[in-house]
């Protein structure tokens, strides 16, 4: 008797693979993802020839004698005429039952209820990703990738520049597979890790010694009125406001703390404008300690007792400031007739030049004319005496004079007159109490 058996091997795939495929002699169910036998005996046409009849196998087929007692086949009816009528009814041998056994599809394996169940490739370490790589399982498979931060390039993963792409806001530090934001001074990072939030160091710490201005980013300090900000920019100093100026106090300027004061000399009170001095008049308050036979002369800042004025020989007191020496009298021949004693005051520097007294005569007499000069006390020539009509002259200062200081001068006005041949003078003994100081 002739058997004849079409079987094929079964060849899989080495593991690591993701396609599936089936042996020849079964095909891919794709419902249940398992390897179903073909049954040749119905798709092959002819699969057995002559007295051969088919018999389909797990993976294959097989050819046997029609008239062989071990195989029937299915597709052999009783009632068919091609095939002789079957033997008598005999004892039936025990064979053995053929089962055809469950393969399943690559990447899944029988588990214990004999079910397909899929292959943990990463588990069981029978992947082939790069061990710069991940695996991570698929039905049927799996995928190697890369972690967080890294990228897949050629089968190698490389760590991504964060930095380079803007990730942060201000200062980005990058590191294999992350990145770490900072922020610029006077800036703190968010609670998103990227983002920066200004500073308010004013409501923070203050470092300022007086007022804070917040900025973006940064601050300012700044300083009340009478301080300045010192090269720290932090810490203010007093202003010496009196070191800018000479003209802020007409007399002294006293620094103080963040401000400054003006203060006069004694003599003197300060103004409503808190920088002017007045003279205080002690002769018209009657603050004076002069005698009762003296008179009070207010100069700027103080005062002057005055004796009364005493003519000497052979001068006659006409009254308390003049004084004459009389005509018939042989000792007056060479002598001013008049001697009339003038008191004035004057500041310190005054400027120049500057008019300061006027003199003229007080009797014109026909066919005289009068000469004006200074008779004596110009030793320093700060004066001279511009005429300034036929009968009067000025005095006039032509240099600073500082004080404290008193000056005593005699000026003559001489009268000529050619008719009667004469020629005479009179003096005025002007006495100048200069201040100490310029108001």
């Amino acid at each position: 008797r002739i058997l004849t058996a079409f079987t094929l091997a079964v060849c899989l795939s080495s593991p690591g693979k993701a396609q599936q495929q089936c042996t020849n002699g079964f095909d891919l169910d794709r419902a249940s993802g398992q390897c179903l036998d073909i049954d040749e005996c119905r798709t092959i046409p002819e699969a057995c020839r002559g007295d051969m009849v088919c018999v389909n196998q797990n993976g294959g087929y097989l050819c046997v004698p029609r008239t062989n007692p071990v195989y029937r086949s299915p597709y052999l009816s009783p009632y068919s005429n091609v095939y002789p009528p079957p033997p008598a009814p005999g004892p039936v041998p025990n064979y053995p039952t053929v089962t055809r056994p469950l393969i399943c599809r690559f990447g899944f394996q029988l588990d214990e209820n004999n079910q397909c169940a899929d292959v943990d490739e990463c588990a069981s370490d029978s992947h082939q990703c790069n061990p710069t790589q991940i695996c991570i399982n698929t039905e049927g498979g799996y995928t190697c990738s890369c972690t967080e931060g890294y990228w897949l390039l050629e089968g190698q993963c490389l760590d991504i520049d964060e930095c380079r792409y803007g990730y942060c806001q201000q200062l980005c530090a990058n590191v294999p597979g992350s990145y770490s934001c900072t922020c610029n001074p006077g800036f703190t990072l968010n609670d998103d890790g990227r983002s920066c939030q200004d500073v308010n160091e004013c409501t923070s710490e203050n470092p300022c010694t007086q007022t804070c201005v917040n900025t973006y980013g940064s601050f300012l300090c700044r300083c009340e009125p009478g301080y300045e900000l010192e090269a720290d920019g932090v810490n203010c100093s007093d202003m010496d406001e009196c070191s800018f100026s000479e003209f802020l106090c007409q007399h002294e300027c006293v620094n103080a703390p963040g401000s400054y004061y003006c203060t006069c000399p004694s003599g003197y009170n300060l103004l409503d404008d808190s920088r002017s001095c007045q003279d205080i008049n002690e002769c018209e308050i009657r603050n004076f300690t002069c005698t009762s036979q003296q008179t009070c002369f207010n100069i700027p800042g103080e005062y002057k007792c005055l004796d009364p004025v005493r003519c000497e020989e052979p001068y006659l007191q006409i009254n308390e400031n003049r004084c004459m020496c009389p005509a018939e009298n042989p000792g007056c021949r060479d002598q001013p007739f008049t001697i009339l004693y003038r008191v004035m005051d004057m500041v310190s520097g005054r400027s120049v030049p500057s008019d300061i007294f006027q003199m003229q005569a007080t009797t014109r007499y026909p066919g005289a004319y009068y000469i004006f000069q200074i008779k004596s006390g110009n030793e320093g020539r700060e004066f001279y005496m511009r005429q300034t009509g036929p009968i009067s002259a000025t005095l006039v200062m032509t240099r600073p004079v500082k004080g404290p200081r008193t000056i005593e001068l005699d000026l003559e006005m001489i009268t000529v007159n050619t008719v009667i041949n004469f020629r005479g003078s009179s003096v005025i003994r002007l006495r100048i109490f200069v201040s100490q100081y310029s108001f």
